[in-house]
């Protein structure tokens, strides 16, 4: 499994699985926490303050309330600095407190949804997706670039699911899953360039991809195709296929992805049985001229 995973469902030993990030302790690719607010940046343009404050939301633990010093030590601010965010967190209702410990609030929600509300494809997303998993009887999840990481911002589980987990905002490292990968492979040159000299490739299985030379090929190949599958490279017995979903000026602004049971067949199966159904999908939700 990949690192620092956040949310999955595990399907019955029967049913269709998910290319869906689970928890997992292994490696911090995928973390959501992000390391140290750097000091200094030498701009009138960057607000460390404000930047401390989303430091401190993100470093909260989803399992469990936290303390001061347990945030402080998260987010790589002192104490003092820590309990005044805080503060201003609970006055202005994104966080709550007993005294001791703080947690977030469904306030928080409302940055998020913001950011989904204004995807183009964001009103007819969900409609378009139950109707591919109908068809193919897979699981659909639409996913975008974040900095090295794709993360999941909707997902519609085939109906072999026995348990509801939406996983939005989990993620994964970008060259490990299929909307990682199609995003990667359409890249402006010099950001491919500059990707694959910081990317670092950590082998979560056997087939994960073991060198850039490697990964560079593959995502040309994506980039020539127009579309990406990916087997057991983040977890054995998962595979996925992925296409690009379009803005108006015809670049991607995100990827529309289905996932399904590894085996000797699956990509002829991907290829020819879900490719198409995934093609028209994605092209009904980009915004480019038809």
């Amino acid at each position: 499994m990949s690192p620092n995973r956040t949310t999955n469902v595990k399907a019955p030993s029967s049913g269709s699985r998910s290319e869906v990030p689970a928890p997992s302790t292994k490696g911090a690719e995928a973390a959501a926490i992000p390391a140290a607010i750097p000091a200094g940046q030498g701009s009138d343009r960057f607000v460390q303050a404000f930047a401390k404050g989303l430091g401190v939301i993100c470093a909260f633990d989803p399992q469990a309330p936290m303390t001061i010093t347990e945030l402080a030590k998260a987010a790589g601010l002192d104490r003092a600095g820590t309990r005044r965010i805080l503060l201003t967190l609970v006055t202005l209702g994104y966080v709550r407190s007993d005294g001791k410990r703080f947690w977030l609030t469904p306030r928080v929600l409302n940055l998020g949804y913001r950011y989904l509300a204004s995807l183009p494809f964001w009103h007819i997303a969900q409609p378009v997706m139950e109707e591919l998993v109908t068809e193919v009887q897979e699981t659909c999840s639409i996913g975008v670039l974040d900095g090295d990481n794709v993360v999941f911002i909707l997902r519609v589980p085939t109906r072999r699911f026995l348990s509801f987990d939406p996983s939005i905002g989990s993620q994964v490292p970008a060259y490990l899953h299929s909307m990682g990968r199609v995003l990667l492979s359409r890249l402006p040159a010099a950001e491919l360039r500059d990707y694959l000299a910081r990317v670092r490739l950590e082998p979560l299985t056997r087939q994960t991809i073991a060198s850039k030379a490697e990964l560079e090929r593959a995502l040309l190949e994506d980039a020539e195709k127009g579309w990406s599958f990916v087997s057991e490279q983040y977890e054995e017995g998962m595979c996925g296929i992925a296409v690009p979903i379009l803005g108006a000026h015809g670049s991607p602004v995100a990827a529309l992805n289905v996932s399904l049971n590894a085996g000797p067949q699956a990509q002829e199966l991907a290829v020819t049985h879900i490719l198409p159904k995934l093609r028209l999908a994605a092209r009904r939700l980009s915004s480019v001229p038809r």
